[in-house]
């Protein structure tokens, strides 16, 4: 059903990105579809916000999340799973989607906390991806 998969996760959460990794696996099994991991370092912002950090320090963050994208990648998947990895920078909601457009994906699976309150009035970055995607989104809910 899809040739190209994009999932984001977040390092730091294992137990959400475990599902939506499952998810897409079978999402993709069909079509034995190409998965694409990427998971977003955010940035400083601010150029005021960066001058309180060692220069470099983004650039470590990127290399130190590259390295545990790779070791996590691992053990992510299934033997016989086409999947790459990759580190995006910048707006997680918008590197999100211009990964999945720059890399052709036709989907994207991501998981997404239970909504509280303060998402309601604010919209977190699953919500934002479902919103502006052209892509097909499965959200999956740790």
């Amino acid at each position: 059903m899809f040739n190209k998969i994009l999932v984001p996760i977040d390092l730091g959460a294992p137990a959400t990105w475990k599902k939506a990794c499952n998810a897409a696996v079978s999402l993709g099994s069909d079509s034995n579809a190409e998965i694409h991991v990427v998971c977003v370092v955010p940035s400083f912002g601010m150029s005021l916000v960066g001058s309180y950090f060692p220069e470099g320090a983004e650039r470590k963050a990127i290399d130190e999340t590259k390295a545990k994208l790779k070791e996590a990648g691992a053990d992510m998947f299934p033997k016989g799973v086409n999947a790459k990895f990759h580190v995006a920078h910048g707006s997680i909601y918008e590197e999100i989607i211009s990964s999945a457009n720059t890399l052709g994906c036709d989907a994207i699976v991501m998981s997404a906390h239970r909504p509280e309150l303060s998402d309601y009035l604010l919209g977190p970055n699953a919500a934002r991806v479902v919103r502006h995607a052209p892509q097909s989104v499965l959200v999956v809910r740790d």
